[in-house]
């Protein structure tokens, strides 16, 4: 069993590599049995191969991203936050299998996720970003 101290700082660390762009150091975090999964994905990525290319298409979509912890319940073995994000819409944003061209428009995205940790690493990662209010600033949902 792990500390609520030390899950903090596991968490804090994935935050800092997301902020940083740093997928390697993401993925460092990652246990060999890993799942990560995020709403918008149809299936789960099982490899860090797979993460990271996740990540690289955020950074591609939003090249000046960063992103922050806005609120965090943490226990011994989890850790459940929301995070906001900002970022420029200047490099073509991948949905699914669809790639759509860049907007130029600026966005304060929200979202939150659900991370399980063992032995020092996250065994899993459940992302929820908020699709649809960044894809309304975006300007690309309609009635929005």
């Amino acid at each position: 069993m792990m500390s609520r101290a030390e899950v903090e700082q596991i968490d804090d660390r994935g935050m800092a590599a997301w902020d940083q762009h740093d997928t390697a150091a993401f993925a460092g975090l990652l246990a060999d049995d890993f799942t990560f999964e995020d709403v918008m994905a149809p299936e789960p990525f099982r490899t860090r191969e797979q993460v990271k290319a996740y990540m690289d298409a955020w950074f591609e979509a939003f090249p000046d991203m960063h992103a922050r912890t806005t609120r965090r319940v943490v226990s011994d073995d989890e850790v459940a936050a929301e995070i906001e994000f900002t970022g420029t819409n200047t490099g073509p944003l991948h949905m699914g299998d669809k790639e759509i061209p860049a907007t130029g428009k600026s966005v304060v995205g929200s979202g939150t996720y659900f991370a399980s940790v063992r032995d020092g690493k996250i065994v899993s990662f459940r992302a929820h970003p908020d699709v649809a209010s960044m894809m309304g600033q975006l300007g690309l949902m309609p009635g929005m």
